[in-house]
């Protein structure tokens, strides 16, 4: 079977050993079978208890320490990992496999493929979460800018998961689709402002926004928000919907 991006991955099915380049991802392989999971970088803070083998950073693994591990698969992301790394793993014999998600559908669909090719039984939360998030869009209800950095600013453009993921929220990311170039823009705050969203949501990650950093540049609404509520893909997908259906967003 082929990952994302048409690699066809022939290691074992199951895969016994797996190590995650992806915290999203590493989430929703434990969910499944967390023995098999005997590797994972240190941003992989999800679920809070996992003790595994840590191989550094997203952008910068210790491709010695996962080759060590002698995984069957090494799973990564186009956006999150380097080409660089995958292409040094295959070139070193360990097979990569490598997801590309851009929407909510995608990203469920993308965590079928994986778990259908490495041969891992698809968890039930994966079903809930195409139930909840695949269905027609809803009406927008208020118009939100995410930034995700700070000196610059960065904020969520079109054509990523989070503007998706808010979309299906009822909530539409400025700035829109022509308004800006790139997935990621970086605006000024007198730019972020003259937006005229109904909130600036702050996430706390990868740029930890906080009462005293953040939203005391803007003129616009701010409000604090959980970023893994809208950067992860995986059991998180149940805990952002359920948030904000408690909030009445």
């Amino acid at each position: 079977m082929d990952d994302d991006l048409g690699t066809t991955y022939d290691g074992p099915r199951p895969a016994r050993r797996v190590v995650s380049l992806v915290p999203s991802l590493t989430e929703a392989l434990v969910s499944v079978d967390r023995a098999a999971v005997v590797g994972a970088t240190d941003w992989c803070i999800r679920p809070t208890d996992l003790e595994t083998t840590r191989v550094r950073g997203t952008k910068n693994p210790d491709l010695a320490a996962v080759r060590a591990l002698e995984p069957d698969v090494v799973v990564a992301n186009k956006e999150e990992n380097r080409e660089l790394d995958v292409r040094r793993l295959r070139d070193s014999g360990v097979r990569v496999w490598v997801t590309d998600i851009e929407t909510v559908p995608g990203a469920v669909a993308s965590m079928e493929r994986l778990l259908d090719g490495i041969g891992w039984q698809r968890p039930d939360w994966l079903a809930r979460a195409r139930e909840l998030w695949c269905g027609p869009l809803p009406a927008v209800s208020r118009r939100v800018v995410v930034p995700i950095w700070r000196d610059p600013w960065m904020v969520v453009g079109p054509a990523t998961f989070t503007s998706d993921l808010c979309r299906r929220l009822g909530w539409q990311t400025l700035p829109g689709a022509g308004e800006a170039q790139g997935r990621y823009p970086t605006l000024d705050v007198e730019q972020i402002d003259a937006l005229g969203a109904d909130a600036v949501l702050l996430p706390d990650e990868p740029y930890e926004f906080t009462d005293a950093d953040g939203p005391e540049a803007l003129r616009s609404p701010c409000e604090l928000v959980d970023g893994r509520l809208l950067t992860w893909y995986g059991p998180s997908l149940l805990d952002a919907r359920t948030s904000v259906e408690r909030r009445g967003a």
